[in-house]
């Protein structure tokens, strides 16, 4: 299963360079790096991100995490991935543009992600 993760850009540099990050200020305040599922990340753009370019969009291998990666509630009451360990690039399987154009953000065709 793939899971993902919204980076800004210089997140994302970060994570290039060093290659494994404890993630944005809010996964460090939180003590995890936060993750959505597919059904999730649209309205995690729209709430953590909103009017935001410059974004990366991360796929992330659920099987490459291993017994870090926690499903807890959180919005709603629905389960989130929560990673308790640095997030490495290994970890990463791609990594695409998030753009925002006319009042939201664009996700990759494909991905079952915001589609009407």
């Amino acid at each position: 299963m793939i899971i993902y993760k919204i980076f800004r850009a210089p997140e994302w540099a970060e994570l290039r360079a060093a290659g494994e990050t404890t993630g944005a200020p809010i996964d460090v305040a939180d003590g995890y790096v936060h993750f959505s599922t597919a059904d999730q990340a649209a309205e995690t753009a729209a709430k953590h991100f909103a009017g935001e370019d410059d974004l990366m969009l991360l796929g992330v291998e659920t099987d490459r995490l291993g017994e870090a990666l926690k499903w807890e509630p959180s919005r709603g009451g629905q389960l989130f991935p929560h990673l308790y360990r640095v997030l490495r690039l290994e970890d990463v399987a791609w990594a695409q543009p998030l753009p925002f154009e006319n009042g939201s953000h664009v996700f990759p065709a494909g991905l079952g992600i915001g589609d009407a």
